[in-house]
């Protein structure tokens, strides 16, 4: 008897078994294994259809862009802004719509008579959405433009103390830039730039820091000349 078991064992089909043990997984579970598949097929092809829909809104986002540039070389400064103001709430989000703040901002500054106060609170929109690279430097140069000439229009119309921190943090933006494009006639620029702006408001002893490092860093430079004498007007007292 124990024999026969024990062949009974040794002969069962190990095929059949796995067959019975998948039909029953299938009975318990197959429901829930559809449903899982279904929601995975569903989702799917959302994000498909997301992601065709967002390539085809940020498709016409940067065309409208594209004609709001040309304005602007062109010098239709107005005309560019309104299309700037159109692309960021038409298509929020998008990366033209993003760009559309460093257009906006390039507007407000070149518009006649510029208004300098956008022009930095627009630049100040598109950096927080673009932190690094060669583009976001470059809207930094723009921004410490717009800083130091909105701060000099305050200065002209009688509010110093408005203008003292517009100053510095424009000085302290050019001096961030130094380094961060190739030509060294760009970052000795910078320096001499952020030197005046502590010109401005009567702090000669940190303008005459930046213009020493221009004549002992870039003495090779064009910008080299000019910082050498306004280092001399600022060592002898001439604001």
């Amino acid at each position: 008897m124990a024999f026969a078991t024990k062949k009974s064992t040794r002969l069962q089909d190990p095929g059949a078994e796995l067959l019975d043990r998948l039909t029953g997984y299938w009975d318990r579970y197959g429901r829930v294994t559809l449903a899982v598949l279904g929601v995975a097929a569903a989702a799917g092809g959302g994000a498909f259809l997301y992601l065709r829909s967002r390539s085809a809104t940020e498709s016409k986002a940067s065309g409208q862009l594209a004609q709001g540039e040309i304005m602007f070389w062109q010098g239709y400064y107005a005309r560019s802004a309104e299309v700037a103001v159109q692309v960021i709430k038409q298509y929020p989000g998008t990366e033209s719509a993003s760009e559309a703040h460093r257009l906006a901002g390039d507007d407000a500054y070149w518009l006649d008579p510029p208004d300098f106060k956008k022009s930095v609170a627009e630049y100040r929109l598109y950096l927080k959405h673009r932190e690094r690279g060669l583009l976001a430097d470059a809207a930094r140069r723009s921004l410490a433009n717009a800083l130091e000439s909105e701060a000099g229009v305050l200065q002209v119309q009688g509010h110093p103390a408005e203008a003292v921190p517009l100053f510095r943090e424009a000085a302290d933006t050019y001096e961030s830039l130094v380094g961060r494009f190739p030509d060294r006639e760009t970052a000795a620029e910078f320096l001499l730039a952020a030197a005046r702006c502590y010109r401005r408001i009567g702090q000669p002893r940190e303008a005459a820091r930046r213009l020493e490092r221009v004549t002992a860093e870039f003495g090779e430079t064009q910008i080299a000349n000019r910082a050498r004498i306004e280092l001399a007007e600022v060592t002898a007292g001439v604001p």
